[in-house]
């Protein structure tokens, strides 16, 4: 593949091109892959099409800071982002451990993302360009630290990202038309103070925006810290949000509303970008990535999750409203897919963060917000709601009868809850992914199965797996194959115990007749409900104390119970100094 199919990030690409300076440069800690599931790829592809010169510094070496200087400055603003992972996840276990490989680097080794990448490569370019051009953050380490945010790593509080990377504005969400709207105003030298999902930092809180607790009240009272939590997720959605503002020390931090979602049509019109689906030339020579194998033959149908998963941060990076792209695009890119080099039939998945939830959401939700006191899937599916699987069917089907085609996967996840609800046409949709769309085995999420915990998680009740399952089993047989559910499990959450993974384990084993392998102990990230219970040791809805385990040892033998086949003593109970970490 030709270098100048791709944005470029070496000066003999600006010389082939004629350029002496670029108007963005986009710096990221992944791999430069030019794809739509790679965020500074699509960021630099929407602001191609609006006619700006956009080039990207992947990866800058860190043994060599002053390469972040290799395009030069450009006219307009700096935008930097982490990569599509947190630095810290990227680089570290949930027990704190360095990680070795890295999907997004070339040759998997993970040697070039640095911690709190985003902060790091705000300091070089400022050491490289004095009174530089505006550095703009972004991508979901930005998104998900705009506010003063638990830090796992850190065990403590931080500031908003802001303020540690000493940037000058800060776009969360998926971003591409605050990106546009950002870079006009730039251009024409207008204050974007206005613009929605922007973040930045002002002398004074502006007049009728929401005040948040400050930094300084949340580091030392977790209640104010609980407080402050709700207020920023209660005001996450374009139709409903305030803008807020919080203190830190004698400045401000504002946040302003999100953007809207991107319409139909406007979301049809980023996927149908050039996307050259590969890795550029410069950085393939240093080695494939993996991320590439599962990304390039797949298809994102919809964005957003009503699903509010407490330990899931989707909430408020994407939105908690789904809004889907238009049949005929997903068509045209999966025909666009089968010319590709290397295909072989074969559309690894097609979905979005919760596979089936393309094609409806709650009339009310979509005019008037989401309901500010109810949640769309828990305890149970909103009777507002009213799943209806019609639609995917109808696409999955269409895509398996592409020329070129031979098997479609839908490999993201499913909630099972939604299939149970769709009492029309459930059976049917699950019947079609059970006969063409699973490769022997099919993966969901419980993540637990003792219904205290799963209460804390926000997840269905263990009755709806069993459910699920024997629909599942069925509809196998039916079909005449032998296939079977995985189950991807959680050890060591908020409020659950030994005791717990022990009960899990048994049920596991008597209800669903297997042994799992796919347990994760559980990562606090920011920005979520579950890390606020993992911090205050608190239920955020309540106030009421929680268990909460700490240390690493017994975290790792949460997970152990469930994974060791052979016969384990009988599990210890929580006591609350352990449960709180001290000694």
């Amino acid at each position: 593949m030709s270098e100048t199919a791709y944005l470029p990030t070496t000066p003999h690409e600006l010389t082939a091109r004629g350029w002496d300076q670029l108007d963005v440069i986009l710096v990221t800690g992944d791999s430069y892959i030019d794809s739509p599931f790679i965020g500074a790829a699509v960021i630099g592809r929407v602001l191609e099409a609006a006619g700006y010169r956009v080039g990207i510094v992947a990866q800058p070496d860190p043994a060599n800071p002053q390469d972040i200087a290799r395009l030069g400055e450009p006219a307009l603003f700096w935008g930097v982002t982490a990569g599509s992972v947190d630095s810290l996840v990227a680089n570290y276990t949930a027990n704190k451990k360095k990680r070795r490989d890295d999907d997004y680097t070339p040759g998997g080794q993970n040697n070039r993302r640095p911690d709190r990448a985003s902060i790091v490569y705000a300091n070089w370019i400022r050491r490289a360009f004095k009174n530089t051009r505006p550095i703009v953050l972004g991508g979901i380490e930005a998104s998900l630290r705009r506010v003063a945010h638990y830090d796992y790593w850190d065990n403590t509080l931080r500031r908003s990202l802001l303020f540690d990377a000493k940037a000058d504005y800060l776009l969360y969400g998926l971003a591409e038309s605050s990106v546009l709207e950002l870079a006009a105003h730039l251009r024409s030298g207008a204050d974007p103070s206005a613009v929605r999902g922007l973040c930045y930092i002002a002398a004074q809180k502006p007049e009728g925006a929401l005040e948040l607790p400050s930094f300084e009240q949340v580091s030392t009272d977790k209640l104010a810290f609980i407080e402050m939590f709700h207020s920023f997720y209660q005001n996450n959605d374009p139709i409903t949000a305030r803008r807020l503002a919080q203190r830190h020390g004698n400045r401000w931090l504002v946040h302003n509303p999100p953007a809207p979602y991107l319409t139909q049509p406007q979301m049809d019109a980023v996927f149908a970008l050039p996307f050259q689906r590969g890795q550029h030339p410069h950085y393939q020579a240093q080695g494939p990535v993996r991320a590439l194998e599962t990304i390039r033959f797949s298809i994102s149908t919809h964005r957003g999750c009503y699903g509010e998963c407490n330990f899931c941060a989707i909430a408020v990076h994407e939105g908690r409203t789904v809004h889907w792209r238009s049949e005929d695009s997903i068509l045209a890119e999966a025909a666009a897919l089968t010319a590709l080099p290397g295909f072989k039939g074969i559309l690894q998945d097609v979905g979005g963060p919760t596979a089936n939830m393309y094609g409806f959401e709650c009339d009310k939700k979509v005019t008037k917000g989401p309901c500010p006191d109810r949640r769309c899937l828990y305890p149970v599916v909103c009777s507002a709601l009213r799943p209806n699987h019609s639609k995917q069917t109808r696409l999955l089907r269409r895509l398996r009868e592409l020329p070129g085609v031979r098997k479609v996967f839908v490999a993201s996840g499913i909630r099972y809850d939604l299939i149970l609800k769709d009492r029309q046409f459930g059976r049917a949709y699950l019947k079609e992914i059970v006969e063409h769309h699973v490769s022997g085995q099919m993966k969901v999420a419980p993540e637990h199965t003792q219904a205290h915990v799963l209460q804390k998680m926000g997840k269905p009740g263990p009755q709806s797996l069993l459910d699920f399952k024997a629909q599942f089993d069925a509809l196998s047989r039916e079909v005449k194959k032998e296939q079977y559910l995985t189950y991807y499990l959680i050890a060591a959450y908020p409020g659950c115990s030994e005791a717990d993974m022990l009960a899990l384990r048994q049920f596991t084993s008597q209800q669903l007749q297997t042994h799992p392998e796919q347990v994760q102990i559980f990562t606090p990230t920011p920005s979520t409900y579950a890390s606020l219970m993992y911090y205050t040791e608190m239920d955020p809805f309540t106030r009421q104390p929680l268990f909460v385990e700490k240390d690493p040892q017994r975290k790792e033998r949460q997970k152990q119970i469930v994974l060791e086949k052979a016969p384990l003593p009988p599990a210890r109970k929580p006591s609350a100094a352990r449960g709180s970490g001290r000694k």
